[in-house]
This record gives structure tokens, sequence and C-alpha cells, in this order.
């Protein structure tokens, strides 16, 4: 019996550690530091040396890292990380406007407020396995409701996907008595070998409209988009699947998305951007998850959610 009661002990003990290991590697911890200018960021790192970094003014990541920690996204050379100027790279948040398409500053005001860590997120995903992510969120103050009067919370969870694909999770919930509107995106600055040497390929057929020409529709009948100039569309009604094809890196990034029925494609080339570096323009392509034509409604309590998923795979 003592024996036997001994092997019993043992194999709790064991049971005990083994729940205890798999509860420290499921909610492993991120790092909280100090960023340029002294801006809090949040490091995440998973068990085979991927990463990313997301900056709490803004919510904004800025950087996202394989397992060769080769950078993915571009941050521009001229960036600026001093509130309230918006961080120029990564991907900033656009939301609850999008550009100048209503009355508020452009692009809205969420990327240049500070987030917090949420202590109360929504429920990780039975059917997933999470290692390294990070909830954030952001409630509408006393000073936004003076130039959008409109109760909201957002919450943004970023977290790394088994195969080391960045994936956004967005939910605006309406905390105010009546419905609202918005437009947004999520604004990726894809890091590229060179812009005149990559195509887009997804978006054949569509009808788009032309920010260098004052949002004039157009169809794209071509089969791939190629750069050789300025480049600004809003392409409407999307598939859910758009590629950026490097052919001299031999990679394509896929870029996955839900609840967005848009994408926009922009690169400034030459024209001159205040907060970005005179050749930075050649190291980067941005393919937006974005509903700009038709405004998302969310009624009172209800909730609506967003997925950007960013994937680099092969080129065949």
């Amino acid at each position: 019996m003592g024996n036997k009661g001994n092997l019993g002990y043992l194999i709790f003990l064991w049971a005990t550690l083994v729940a205890v290991v798999s509860m420290a590697t499921a909610q492993r911890p991120f790092e909280r530091t100090k960023g340029i200018n002294g801006l809090e960021k949040i490091i995440v790192r998973d068990d085979r040396s991927r990463s990313f970094e997301v900056y709490l003014y803004g919510g904004q990541v800025a950087s996202w890292k394989n397992e060769k920690g080769e950078e993915l996204l571009v941050m521009s050379s001229k960036a600026i990380f001093k509130p309230p100027t918006p961080i120029r790279g990564g991907i900033p948040i656009l939301f609850p406007q999008y550009a100048n398409t209503g009355p508020l500053p452009s692009h809205g005001f969420v990327r240049q407020r500070f987030w917090e860590i949420d202590t109360n997120p929504p429920q990780l995903p039975s059917n997933s396995y999470y290692k390294a992510w990070v909830d954030l969120i952001l409630r509408s103050s006393q000073d936004d409701l003076k130039i959008w009067p409109h109760k909201f919370e957002y919450r943004l969870r970023v977290h790394l996907g088994t195969e080391g694909d960045l994936i956004l999770t967005s939910r605006v919930k309406n905390t105010d008595v009546k419905p609202f509107n918005f437009t947004m995106a999520l604004h990726p600055y894809f890091s590229v070998s060179d812009i005149s040497e990559i195509q887009v390929d997804g978006l054949q057929n569509l009808n788009y409209l032309d920010q260098l020409k004052n949002r004039t529709r157009f169809t794209d009948h071509d089969k791939s988009i190629i750069f050789k100039s300025q480049f600004d569309r809003i392409y409407l009604s999307t598939p859910d699947d758009i590629r950026i094809v490097d052919k001299k890196k031999q990679k394509t990034i896929v870029v996955h998305k839900e609840g967005q029925v848009d994408a926009v494609v922009w690169n400034p080339w030459e024209k001159k951007v205040e907060d970005l570096g005179t050749e930075d323009y050649r190291r980067f392509v941005t393919v937006e998850s974005a509903a700009v034509e038709k405004p998302i409604t969310v009624n009172p309590g209800q909730e609506w959610k967003g997925i950007l998923q960013m994937s680099v795979v092969p080129s065949s």
C-alpha cells in the first residue's frame, strides 16, 4: 500500500507540474518597456523568436519579425514619436473616420490617443493555441465626445499565429444609447525589396475610387497592380485575400481580412511627405483592410468585429 501511495503521489505531482507549465506557456507574459522618446511599448515574443512590438500611443504595431529576425514592416526614417503627432509606419489604426471622408480630422483620432492594457479581454478561442499576444483597449474620453459624440470601446488583440502570422482583431462596442456609424482602416506598411519590383494580385476587374482624382470611380482590368508612380486607390467590395508578390525576395505577403469589405493600396512614390524619408517609398507598400464606401453601423450595446491577418509564404 505504501508503494502504491507513493506512486499515486508522484503521479499527482507530475500532473500538477505539467498543468502549471502548460498554463505558463499558454499565458506567456509580454515585456512592457520604454520605446523611442520614452513612449511605452509592449514587446511580445513566441518560443521560436518571432515577435511584434506595439506602442500604447495609438495602439500602433511598430514591428513584426520572423524567426530569422527579419523585419516585415517599415517605419518611416523620419517618424515622429512625439504626441499628438501620429506615428508614421507600422500599422496605424484609422478610426472612426477614414481620411477626409467626414467632418473629423483626417483618419480620425484613435492613432493619437494613449491606449491601455485590457485587464478584462474577450475570452480566448478554445480552438486555437495562443502563446504570444496582448490585449489593448481604448475608451472614448470627454475630449473625444466633443468632436465625435458617441461613446465607444475599441478592443484590439494583437497576436502571433502558429506559423508566425500577425493577427489584429478589432472589436468596436457601442456603449452609448444611440446608434453610430464609422469608417476605418488598418494601414500596414509592408516591407518589400523595392516598390518597382513587386505586384499586388487579387483586385482584377474590381471598381475603385482613385484618390488622386477626387475619388472618381473606375474599374481595374489589369491582372496585377504594378507601381511606376504615385498610387492611391480604394478598391470596393474586395475578396478576403489579397497578395503582395515580391519576386526579388521570393516571398508573398498574404493579406486576409474579415469584416472590412474594402481595401486601400497606397504608395506615395516621390511625392514629398513631411515625416517620410526621401527614399522610404521604395521600401514599402500599404495594402489596407478598410470599410470606406459603406460605413459600419453599430447599435447600442452591440459590437462590431474585424480581423486583419498577415502572413508570409514562399512565392510559387
